[in-house]
Formats: structure tokens, sequence, C-alpha cells
């Protein structure tokens, strides 16, 4: 059997077991290496209120996977010399001048603000040191969304954006929507709406024809469904990103796992499509694959909102840190992933990773809340594990 026959044969064996445990509704699943897609497998449905199959074409909202894309476009920009990741990011995002810090809540319930002792960079909007955060894993966002009225991000309105730092920019690493920043930053440069300068710079020199902030008829009709895991049990919702008034950098996109590992495979390939188009020159990818946060490390995200998010933490008691723009494990993962890799998730449980030293990646997407979900991540750890026991032979 050969190597590629037998990682499609562990994808395809861990996603039918994952759905026939009857622990996911559906999933879609596959694995590339630097040159081409060796497995894409779907099992179960769509929803669980009908029988329509999940299929390997379906769609799915992958929420904070989308934050690589804007990032890939950013270090586009970075190439060009268009931008200096060091100057302020309201240099490129005026919304972004008068942004101030959180310091907590007076007596009477008002947050108290004040000045940031420094202006937040791209840098740190890329590195989520920049002081912003989310309302699931934040106990001050919920506070300011319960007491206050501040829309959740998932809004995808300009008033969502406009939240408070939690800190002074660069002192601390807090995981929020400083990616839906960095796609204003984009905007400000280019001219163009994010979705619009993501699909001429990375979505259509890479192929990914099914994946955009606005799905079309088509995408629309192979969705797959939002499904709500609640005291055990599952059951679909009606949950559906709005049509953006913001097109947010941090977890906008509808997508399908066919084209995101197309994404996977140019970050294996040296930046470069499968036709050769240089998307990212090699020496930013080899940039965006290392550590950046200096002695600051990833830390545990707790689900402030339980129907949002569990507490969430890769491989607890393993350092790790962050590149442009994901976490990378500083040491040897029990899946098999090497020190160096490269991975990430979507809100939705939905996960992928990438192993430019093995050349390997792969995705995993289902569309259950709250993050976390333990069927769902165990599905693709479990999965993950079985490529590299494949690869062992």
């Amino acid at each position: 059997m050969s190597e590629n026959t037998a990682v499609n044969d562990a994808v395809v064996r861990v996603a039918t077991k994952t759905v026939d445990s009857g622990g996911v509704p559906g999933v879609v699943a596959g694995v590339t290496t630097d040159k081409e897609t060796i497995s894409l497998t779907a099992a179960g449905v769509r929803s669980l209120d009908d029988s329509q199959p999940m299929t390997t074409d379906s769609v799915f909202m992958i929420f904070s996977t989308t934050k690589a894309l804007t990032g890939t476009v950013a270090l586009q920009l970075v190439e060009s010399g268009e931008l200096d990741l060091d100057a302020p990011a309201k240099d490129y995002a005026p919304g972004l001048a008068d942004v101030q810090v959180i310091d907590g809540f007076d007596d009477g319930g008002e947050p108290i603000l004040r000045a940031p002792a420094s202006e937040p960079t791209t840098k740190q909007l890329l590195l989520h040191t920049a002081g912003f955060g989310y309302d699931f894993f934040n106990e001050k966002y919920e506070r300011l969304a319960r007491e206050h009225g501040q829309p959740s991000i998932v809004t995808a309105t300009r008033k969502a954006l406009e939240t408070p730092l939690l800190f002074d920019p660069g002192t601390q690493w807090e995981y929020g929507s400083n990616m839906d920043w960095v796609g204003q930053v984009i905007e400000g440069i280019t001219g163009k709406t994010l979705g619009e300068a993501m699909r001429t710079r990375v979505l259509e020199p890479l192929g990914m024809d099914d994946s955009t902030f606005r799905p079309t008829a088509s995408m629309q009709e192979r969705q797959a469904t939002m499904h709500q895991r609640t005291d055990g049990e599952l059951a679909a919702t009606d949950f559906m990103l709005p049509e953006p008034e913001v097109e947010m950098g941090g977890h906008g996109l509808f997508s399908t796992v066919d084209d995101y590992l197309k994404f996977i495979r140019m970050w294996l390939n040296d930046g470069a499509a499968d036709d050769g188009t240089v998307v990212l020159r090699p020496e930013t990818v080899d940039l965006a694959t290392q550590n950046h946060l200096g002695d600051l490390r990833v830390k545990l995200l707790p689900g402030v909102i339980p129907s949002l998010s569990n507490d969430a933490e890769f491989f607890p008691g393993m350092p790790k840190t962050w590149g442009y723009t994901f976490m990378i494990n500083e040491e040897d993962a029990p899946t098999g992933r090497p020190a160096g890799a490269a991975a990430w998730a979507g809100l939705a449980n939905l996960y992928y990773w990438f192993d430019r030293q093995n050349k390997i990646g792969g995705y995993w997407a289902t569309q259950i809340f709250p993050f976390a979900d333990p069927e769902s991540v165990g599905g693709y750890l479990e999965m993950e594990t079985a490529v590299y026991d494949a690869l062992k032979g």
C-alpha cells in the first residue's frame, strides 16, 4: 500500500467512525502534501433535520480559519513595501485613532477607560498582542455586551469592531478581534474591500473558487447547517452569519475543505500556488512560521459564554507561540505533529494544521457550537494522529 493510500484510508476511517459513533452529524476532512490533495472525504449529513448527505463540496462558515488568509494579504503588502508592520495601525485604519484601554468598571458599572501607553501596530494585531478580545473568551467584553449593548463581533457591524483594548499594546497575548482590524488596515492601503483584495491576491491565484464573504446561490445550496450541543445532545439551529457591513478578517469567510487545502498547500510549497504563481515569497513563509511573541505564550481560552465555547487549549502544558498568523507548537505534539508546525481553528469546530518539515497538512470541518466540542476536536486529533501513523508505515 502506498503512503498516500494509507493516509487516505486513515482519514476515511476516522471521519466515518466519528459520525457513526454519533459524535458529529457530518464532517468533511482532507489532507494535502505540498504537491496534491491526497485525501478528501465526507461522512454523515449536512443537518440532523434532514437526510441530505454531507459532500466534499459542502460549504462551511469557517470562522477563525479566515484569519490566516487575511494575514496572507497583509504579508503581501509588507512584501510590496506598502505596509510597515511597526507603524501605528491607525495610519492605515483611522478607526483605531481614538481607541482606549478598559481598566475595569466603576461602582456604577460604567467602563473605566484611559488612553493606551502606546498605539497598537499591525504587527501586534497579527500577533494578538494589540489588546482586543472576544466576548466569548473575556469577561470584560462579555460585561460590555451584557450591560452596555456592545454588539458581538459575529454581527459583522462597524459598531462591533469598536471595543476598547484590554491592556496596553504589546504587553500580553489575548485572542480576539485583532485580525478584523487587520482587514481594516488592508482596506485602507488597497482602497478595496477586504473580500476584493483577498479575491484578487489569494483566492483566485490559488483557485479557491468556493471561498467568499458573500456566498453565491450555489454555495448556499451546499451549505452545512449549524448545530448546537446542549447537555450532550445535538440539535440543528438556524444560525447564519449575517450579510456583513464589515468584511471581517477574523472570521467572515464561507469556504470548502477542498479550497482550504489549496491554501494549506501554498504554505507547504514555500508560498507558490499549484501552477507556480508566487502568492508569498519563500523568505516570507519562513518569517511567518517563526515565533514572533518573544517571551509571551499562547494561553488557555476560557469559555465565558458556554453556548459558544468551552475552555479551550491545544496540548495543555505544552508551550505554544504565534506566527503570522497561526499558533506554533514549540515541542513535538502527541499526535505526531513536530515542533515548529502551524495550526489553528474556527469557532464552529473547524481545525487545521500544516507541517512544513514533513510537507503534510490537513483540515477538519464541522458546524457545531460550542467551540472545543470534545467529539469534534477529538475526531480531528484522532485524524491527525492517524495521518502520522500512516506516514510511519
